[in-house]
């Protein structure tokens, strides 16, 4: 099966070893560009534990802060795999989304014993924040990086267009409308579509896929089932 990675590069290159290995043929066609932030040495004093809603989180930090001692919760097993590759000496695996780490955070973490520090893209929500403050802590944000749209390759489009794209893949909303945006006029009659989530899913109508598939759990593992 063909299959059409649509993830930044930094992702994309080892879902292409994966499928692979698994006798796909893996196609990179990013549709985002992560752009991370420079700026001073992140301070982590007073900081109970790190809370990563995103790989792309856990490599910004490590580009601003030599600490590697803080806890750190990560929200699924892509961001927990980053952060361990990255030296983070204690991390813990929510295996969800943001109110799964929420719910984590208030049984790993204690009130009153410093801040949970949330590191964040630009575009993410504020519902992790939200609900722990509610029940109390004392939650921190920090933008560390912002992911731009780049568009469809010509290669990729130049295969779409030919019908020779088995399948697609997509690992977020922002993903899919760019994906919507770019492939207007082109045949997918023959793609099957891929989604992280039920959102992911509904950011690429209209467009008429073969089929469109969601996977059972909001991770990587789950969505690469779905490829059979």
């Amino acid at each position: 099966m063909r299959v059409l990675i649509t993830r930044p590069e930094e992702d994309a290159a080892r879902i292409a070893e994966i499928l692979t290995f698994r006798g796909h043929d893996p196609v990179i066609a990013p549709l985002l560009q992560t752009n991370f932030h420079d700026g001073p040495e992140v301070s982590l004093d007073h900081v109970q534990a790190i809370l990563a809603t995103s790989a792309n989180g856990v490599r910004a930090l490590a580009r601003r802060t030599p600490r590697r001692d803080v806890p750190l919760f990560a929200v699924g097993p892509q961001t927990d795999e980053e952060a361990r590759a990255h030296g983070f000496t204690s991390v813990r695996n929510a295996n969800g989304n943001s109110k799964t780490l929420a719910a984590a955070t208030r049984e790993w973490a204690s009130r009153g014993n410093g801040a949970v520090l949330h590191v964040k893209g630009a575009e993410a929500d504020g519902t992790l924040a939200t609900l722990l403050k509610a029940d109390g802590f004392d939650v921190r944000t920090l933008v560390l990086y912002d992911v731009a749209d780049t568009g469809l390759s010509d290669a990729a489009r130049a295969q779409l267009a030919n019908r020779e794209i088995d399948a697609a893949l997509f690992f977020s909303a922002r993903s899919a409308r760019a994906f919507k945006e770019a492939a207007a006029g082109l045949p997918l009659e023959t793609v099957m579509a891929v989604c992280i989530s039920a959102a992911t899913a509904e950011a690429l109508a209209p467009l008429a896929f073969r089929s469109v598939r969601v996977a059972a759990q909001p991770n990587q593992d789950a969505l690469l089932a779905c490829l059979g």
